[in-house]
């Protein structure tokens, strides 16, 4: 056997144990998709209007829910992929990586298994959450099919980003609960975004801060594919956002993976 083919059928079986141990534990990612459907049902319907007004679109509900969504389904690709980060700790510190790398099988597969089966775990909870926002008001209607395509595109790149840091988190955390600590920010980032309000709306101080992060330029660029706003130079951004950590986090797994455990 070729050692593409091998890699592929190895890769292959890792991500059939990674989405039978997602559908036997479940609890892990029903909690972290509740965080963002809460949170869009908080800010519709407790503070929808409010914050409505105060953006300038008057008391008008629709409006914010328009404006929320994309932010929510960003913020859906960070929590899920916080699970990712435990799970890779798990299988770190039981012993089961260290039970496959005495078998003959492709190195890289155990890492393509847990990163593939969190990119279709956060493209199903971006799904979920998207279709809880069009039973509560979102719509799209000026967006074309290539807009589509291109936002499910910039979703799932988001969600192969993130995973991968996920996955290094998970790999150098001596622990569970230090794996989940270690990728909070990939939640608390979107709370300090445009997901919720303007950027020129925050005070001057802290705009850098919400401005100069990777969920912003994601935000805004899969605002602008869904409702047409402007979405300017914030797509190569969010592109680069979307590739340097992918790139990063697979050398920095890879090298925590490679290292001989002490």
């Amino acid at each position: 056997m070729s050692t593409l083919a091998l890699a592929v059928r190895d890769s292959s079986t890792m991500l059939r144990r990674n989405l039978l141990h997602a559908r036997r534990y479940p609890s892990m990612t029903l909690n972290l998709l509740l965080t963002p459907i809460m949170l869009l049902l908080l800010f519709v319907y407790v503070f929808g209007d409010v914050m409505s007004a105060g953006m300038g679109g008057g008391a008008d509900r629709s409006a914010y829910v328009a404006y929320l969504v994309p932010g929510l389904l960003l913020m859906t690709v960070g929590s899920t992929t916080i699970g990712t980060a435990v799970s890779v700790s798990n299988d770190m510190t039981e012993g089961i990586i260290a039970r496959f790398r005495t078998m003959a099988i492709h190195r890289g597969s155990v890492l393509v298994g847990h990163v593939v089966g969190s990119v279709l775990q956060s493209v199903a909870s971006v799904v979920l959450v998207g279709a809880v926002g069009v039973a509560i008001g979102f719509r799209s209607v000026d967006a074309t099919a290539l807009e589509w395509l291109a936002a499910f595109g910039l979703l799932t790149l988001f969600a192969l980003a993130l995973t991968w840091i996920a996955v290094g988190m998970g790999m150098v955390s001596p622990n569970a609960e230090a794996a989940s600590n270690n990728a909070m920010p990939l939640i608390f980032l979107p709370l300090i975004s445009s997901a919720f309000v303007p950027v020129d709306a925050m005070p001057g101080w802290f705009r850098p801060v919400a401005e100069y992060q990777p969920f912003t330029p994601a935000i805004e660029t899969l605002r602008g594919l869904l409702l047409g706003t402007e979405i300017g130079i914030n797509g190569w951004l969010a592109l680069g956002w979307c590739l340097a950590p992918s790139v990063l986090g697979y050398f920095w797994s890879k090298s925590a993976f490679d290292r001989d455990p002490k």
